[in-house]
């Protein structure tokens, strides 16, 4: 982690501690990894995290997601390399990282709820918030991939 800021690992220990336990849980999500880290990747973007993009992305390339897919993400309503539970996942990532934006309108909501069960849905939120709280430590530290 590269910054010019707050180290806040290091100022905030406790608050980092719940943080990283959220992420342990996350780990142990019925969703698919992958899926997890299109989504990662998605908020990140729209949030211009440069450091959680270049992670994500990688971790995203390690794990055998092809550079056609990490390419296209920011276009995926526009390509056919997405399938049906990606494309409600990417929907719900944009719909709740641009909340004061959408509200999360009910025909939305319905749309994602039609892709997963109620876990899923529960753990994709988790994720999604979970990844946009990071976005926020990433822009305001000013944190660089290295």
């Amino acid at each position: 982690m590269t910054s010019k800021r707050l180290n806040y690992y290091a100022a905030a220990p406790q608050a980092m501690k719940a943080m990283m336990g959220l992420e342990k849980a996350i780990s142990e999500s019925v969703l698919p990894l992958a899926l997890r880290e299109l989504v990662r990747i998605r908020a990140s973007q729209i949030n211009g995290c440069a450091y959680c993009v270049d992670m994500h992305t990688t971790d995203a390339a390690n794990q055998g997601e092809t550079l056609r897919r990490l390419a296209a993400l920011s276009t995926w309503k526009e390509t056919p390399f997405f399938n049906q539970q990606e494309r409600a996942a990417l929907l719900w990532t944009e719909t709740l990282t641009l909340v004061a934006t959408t509200h999360a309108p009910d025909d939305i909501y319905e749309e994602v709820a039609a892709a997963f069960n109620d876990q899923e849905l529960a753990e994709l939120t988790f994720v999604i918030a979970t990844i946009n709280a990071w976005n926020r430590f990433g822009v305001g530290f000013a944190m660089q991939p290295e």
